[in-house]
Order: C-alpha cells, then structure tokens, then sequence
C-alpha cells in the first residue's frame, strides 16, 4: 500500500524561512560551481540587468526585460535538476530518460527564445526607427 502524502509535523514560521532560504543558496551555490550554462547566464545577467533599467523606457519594459533574463536561469535550474535526477538512477541509456534530458534542454531554447524576443519587441523599433 502506498504512503499518503501528509503535512509532517515540523519547522514553521521564520525558521522554516530561513532552512529554505539556506537550501536556495546552496542550489545556487552548486548550480554555479557544476553548470558551465549557468556561470555564462550569470555573467550575461550581470550586464544584462543594469542595461535593461537603463534602456528601458517603463517600469513595465524594465521588468520584462529582467524577467526574461531570470526565466532564462530559472529554466537553466530545473533543467539541471532533471538532468542530476536522471543521471542519479544510472548511466545506462533509456528512452524516458532521453526524453526528459532533451524536454529539458528544449525549455532552455524556448526561455532563450522569449528572451530574444522580449528585448527584440523592446530596443529593435527604436533602432530601426519605428
């Protein structure tokens, strides 16, 4: 018989905040030192992010231009989780674990795509003078 799913008793409030708080830096942390992908959206970000409030015209440009720049590494992050999951059950090469590595990665394009786009829809008509 399966185990039903309970809200265990356990750390709430601040404390609870602050474990989760902690355990985000930490995947952060591990992102960075094992994901070569996410080191160069970090840096990219780094640029991207002060660029963005400079040329942004609104409020609303300025955050769309950002949160595409933070979708592209949030997806970068559950794409490296999926691939740590797959590749903790085994080395040994199976469909569904193709499938996933490769839905994965094809949710990095798409987030890169929208981040193209986004900044595209934004700067391209100002300098092309439309």
């Amino acid at each position: 018989m399966q185990e039903e799913f309970t809200n265990k008793p356990g750390k709430t409030g601040i404390t609870r905040l602050i474990d989760a708080t902690c355990y985000s830096w930490q995947g952060l942390l591990a992102a960075w030192r094992n994901e070569a992908a996410f080191r160069q959206e970090v840096t990219l970000a780094v640029f991207l992010i002060p660029l963005a409030l400079w040329l942004g015209d609104s409020g609303v440009e300025r955050a769309m231009m950002i949160g595409a720049t933070l979708l592209v590494m949030i997806v970068e992050l559950l794409n490296s989780a999926v691939e740590a999951a797959i590749d903790r059950i085994g080395p040994e090469k199976h469909p569904l674990s193709k499938f996933a590595k490769d839905t994965g990665s094809a949710a990095v394009s798409l987030s890169l795509l929208l981040w193209l786009f986004t900044w595209g829809c934004i700067l391209l008509p100002r300098w092309i003078g439309g």
